[in-house]
């Protein structure tokens, strides 16, 4: 009975093991390959495949760990290439912890406390409000964001003399999952460091040559006054180049001026911007009449801005001179003012409507590779622009290249904005121009 008893229970518990080792045969092949809903097979049937799911499961954790390896070991190259990069580059969980930056980021952020493989907040290691505006804008947003600011780095518990130098920073974020944030940083700062000195060779060259050509003007002149024709001729074409000279070297003196003193030396007065406009194209009437080129208006029929009137005449001439020079003949030069109500138009929390003034041609237009360039000093885009008006002989294209970067520096003095873009119906060029301070619509009406 002792035997009887022992052997029952050992087939017992033989059939309890058999099947669940069927069973885990079962819950594996559905984990390594999904099983046929309409594919019914004798449940003994699974006990010769038990070594091969075994086997085939063992391999799948093989590789699975291999893959794990293979990534990790391309996460390290990838630290690695960003941590020699050029530009700086720091990734913050949805915390704002730093969980990562690479060596140009320290260099730029000033983050000596940081060391690699910690995670701290990322306002402990940098007093940013712009970084960390950019960061919180780019976790809700979901989207890319770029910003632009001056960075003050502070004293890392007063190591150091001197104060650190603030630095231009760009930087460029973009959203990671589990709310994780990536910003790329671009120290400008030796850029500007090398504009500035540029600058100030080019305005200290600039006062060198003023006195030099006014001098061989004068000398031009008075020989001018004793030459008959033909030779008078050549005394006048000297004339003219010195002439251009000196326009140059001035044009660069004011505009090195106001870059230096954003605001300038202002004479802020009460404008009618399109009274302004009539008499600027009065002056510029004859040089219209040759192109057989018209004027029109639309918009607003009185409106008073705050305002240097000399100045924005200056801005109004350089404008309409470059639209008559670079339309077609026969054609209109179509003026457009609009006010912008505050709620759609908001400037510094300045109450009073915004001023909008497009000023379209009917030219050639702007390549689409010239127009971020269009204020900068010295820029010539290509030719298709001049090409229309080549043909006129009362024209001339060549400019000193700093009139639009003047004009720039005048509305940005202004507390305004311009814009260059093409006009989709006409093709010609569009520049648009906002400024603030409207004082008036109609005499009666006071916004300021």
């Amino acid at each position: 009975m002792f035997v009887l008893g022992f052997l029952l229970g050992l087939a017992i518990g033989l059939s309890f093991w058999l099947w669940h080792q069927v069973k885990l045969n079962y819950y594996l092949q559905r984990i390594v390959q999904p099983v046929n809903s309409h594919n019914h097979r004798n449940f003994l049937s699974w006990l010769p495949f038990s070594l091969n799911l075994s086997d085939r499961l063992l391999q799948e954790m093989l590789t699975t760990k291999q893959n794990q390896q293979d990534l990790y070991l391309s996460l390290e190259t990838y630290r690695q290439l960003l941590d020699v990069a050029p530009l700086g580059y720091l990734q913050v969980d949805e915390e704002n912890q730093l969980l990562w930056c690479n060596q140009q980021a320290r260099e730029i952020l000033s983050l000596q406390r940081w060391q690699p493989g910690q995670v701290r907040l990322l306002l402990e290691l940098v007093r940013s409000y712009e970084l960390d505006q950019l960061i919180e804008q780019t976790r809700d947003w979901q989207k890319s964001q770029n910003r632009e600011w001056t960075f003050h780095p502070s004293l890392d518990h007063g190591q150091g003399i001197l104060e650190p130098k603030p630095l231009a920073v760009t930087a460029t974020s973009f959203p990671l999952p589990a709310g994780q944030v990536g910003v790329y940083l671009e120290n400008r700062q030796l850029l500007l460091d090398i504009n500035e000195q540029r600058d100030r060779s080019f305005s200290d060259l600039a006062h060198e040559l003023r006195t030099p050509l006014t001098s061989i003007r004068l000398v031009a002149e008075t020989l001018q006054s004793r030459l008959s024709p033909p030779l008078d001729g050549w005394v006048n074409r000297l004339m003219q180049e010195v002439d251009r000279l000196i326009n140059l070297v001035q044009s660069w003196l004011e505009l090195t001026q106001m870059e230096t003193n954003f605001t300038m030396l202002l004479n802020p007065d009460t404008v009618e911007v399109r009274s302004l406009i009539v008499s600027v194209w009065e002056t510029l009437e004859p040089l219209a009449k040759y192109q057989n080129m018209n004027i029109s208006y639309s918009g607003v029929e009185s409106v008073h801005i705050r305002a240097d009137k000399s100045r924005m005449y200056q801005v109004f001439m350089n404008l309409l001179d470059n639209c008559i020079k670079y339309s077609v003949p026969d054609t209109n030069i179509h003026i457009e003012i609009k006010l912008i109500p505050t709620a759609e138009f908001i400037h510094d929390n300045i109450q009073s409507p915004i001023l909008e003034l497009n000023i379209i041609d009917s030219g050639s237009g702007f390549a689409d590779t010239d127009i971020p360039h269009i204020f900068e000093r010295f820029y010539r885009g290509d030719k298709a622009r001049q090409h229309k008006s080549t043909s006129n002989k009362y024209t001339n294209t060549n400019g000193s290249g700093l009139g639009l970067a003047i004009v720039r520096q005048i509305i940005l003095a202004h507390a305004g904005s311009i814009k260059a873009m093409n006009h989709p119906q006409t093709g010609g060029a569009w520049i648009q121009i906002h400024l603030p301070e409207v004082m008036s619509n109609l005499p009666r009406q006071d916004y300021s």
